[in-house]
């Protein structure tokens, strides 16, 4: 595997609409940075959170999730309280091409205030909003920034196509958009 450049980015979004909406550069103008970088992309969060709640004492459970679990806010940013966690979605809807598997990693800037961002692979074949799952680790409330990079994405291509991609075996989260909650 060898992880591609911003050139086969850039190429990619724009023949094939690989990430959408797209910058070919990085933006910063007093936020915190997205768009294509020399090996990777950073994509920015919306406006769109579910943020946990034990208003009502459930248990999580991934396979009996339950939506009363978070309460959800439209919103330019968002407050994680201490502790806690939040899910969120990107701006951007990848398409990942057969034979490419990419990985995220959250930005310097948040992980470095106790925010930690996780994301499973995005699998060959795969394509949808990516949601995203922010832990805030510290004792103290913690800001995102809606509109603003939050994760870097990184993109690996394979020796060649597997035998089976997310979309040939009809994964559960494709074509996902909005937040989405946990499935069996």
């Amino acid at each position: 595997m060898s992880v591609q450049s911003d050139k086969w980015i850039i190429k990619m979004a724009k023949q094939h609409n690989m990430i959408t909406p797209f910058e070919d550069k990085q933006i910063r103008d007093g936020k915190i940075s997205f768009g294509v970088s020399s090996y990777g992309y950073d994509a920015r969060v919306s406006n769109e959170f579910k943020i946990f709640t034990n208003v009502n004492s459930e248990i999580v459970d991934p396979k009996n999730f339950k939506p009363s679990n978070f309460v959800t806010k439209e919103s330019s940013e968002c407050i994680i309280p201490p502790n806690s966690f939040v899910l969120a979605r990107t701006i951007e809807y990848f398409k990942i091409p057969k034979d490419v598997l990419v990985i995220c990693l959250g930005k310097s800037t948040y992980a470095r205030c106790g925010i930690i961002v996780n994301v499973t692979p995005l699998e060959p074949g795969w394509e949808g909003h990516v949601t995203l799952e922010f832990s805030n680790t510290t004792p103290l409330p913690a800001k995102i920034y809606a509109n603003e990079g939050v994760a870097q994405f990184i993109f690996l291509k394979g020796n060649e196509s597997p035998g089976v991609s997310y979309a040939d075996r009809n994964g559960k989260y494709m074509g996902q958009k909005g937040v989405t909650l946990p499935k069996i």
